[in-house]
């Protein structure tokens, strides 16, 4: 028989057991031992904006974007060098996806945020690219932006 378990913060694993046995433990004690934040609650999402410098909420993974605008803001932190930044995957976690938007009170994906603020999806990231405010809010991070140097390299020229 499969028996499905909630494991991680929302991730089901299948496990083939035999009847299921749980230890004798009172419904209180077994919430604390497995209080986790559920997948796309405010705490898990918080969590994760937190985490890292640069977090992007994206459709698919850097590697492989699965929608034009993921691949939109993946291209543009490449081309101005971020390598280092966290991202989640929406299309694995529908409650992680839903939760993000309510998180942020912005209806689609991609979502960007830097040192846990909100910064926009991807027309806003494309705008911030354009009129150079990216390099700008990327330095505030601590992070030198890839283009700097290229333009550089075309004023010494």
């Amino acid at each position: 028989m499969a028996v499905l378990f909630r494991l991680s913060c929302g991730g089901l694993r299948s496990v083939f057991a035999a009847p299921l046995q749980l230890p004798s433990v009172s419904v209180a004690a077994l919430g604390r031992r497995l209080l986790c934040a559920e997948s796309g609650s405010r705490e898990q999402v918080d969590s994760l904006v937190k985490k890292d410098k640069v977090v992007v909420f994206i459709k698919g993974t850097p590697a492989q974007p699965m929608c034009g605008f993921s691949n939109a803001v993946v291209q543009i932190l490449r081309m101005h060098g971020v390598e280092e930044y966290a991202a989640y995957n929406v299309l694995v976690d529908q409650d992680l996806r839903q939760g993000v938007k309510n998180y942020s009170n912005w209806p689609t994906i991609p979502q960007v945020f830097f040192n846990g603020e909100f910064v926009g999806g991807c027309d806003i990231l494309l705008q911030m690219h354009q009129n150079g405010d990216l390099v700008e809010e990327l330095k505030k991070l601590g992070i030198h932006s890839a283009l700097l140097d290229v333009e550089q390299e075309k004023n010494k020229k």
